[in-house]
């Protein structure tokens, strides 16, 4: 009988890299796509400046009225006619919530003036207006 000769030579035991490569990759490509990236809000303010300007803590609900007019809530534009029904829905959400309204400092006062009156109407007593003390 025809015995087989062992060869001498071992053989190298190799692990295949291919599987772990491809979920790191993936794990890669999961958490690049559910990253969410902070967005700055939609308007620049120029603040006017104030020598009396007191920090407060955050507020809960945020307005800002630029110098063109335009009114933001939540990243969106809102209509004046409209704040008090938002603000409304927003204090049903967090009861103890504070507003802070964020006006250019060329907006038109009238303007900030509505929002304000908007806010008190929705029955918000803690309001504050955004000013710079540089």
């Amino acid at each position: 009988m025809a015995r087989r000769k062992h060869s001498n030579v071992e053989e190298e035991a190799e692990i295949d890299m291919t599987p772990m490569l491809d979920i790191v990759f993936i794990m890669l490509i999961f958490f690049i796509v559910t990253t969410s990236f902070v967005k700055p809000s939609g308007l620049d303010y120029n603040k006017p400046e104030a020598s009396q300007a007191t920090k407060k803590p955050s507020a809960n609900i945020f307005i800002g009225v630029s110098k063109t007019g335009v009114i933001m809530m939540e990243n969106r534009q809102v209509d004046i006619e409209r704040v008090t029904a938002n603000v409304e829905r927003m204090l049903a959400e967090a009861p103890e919530a504070a507003v802070l309204i964020q006006a250019d400092q060329e907006a038109k006062h009238g303007l900030v003036i509505k929002v304000l009156d908007n806010v008190k109407a929705a029955g918000i007593d803690k309001i504050s207006v955004s000013a710079g003390n540089e």
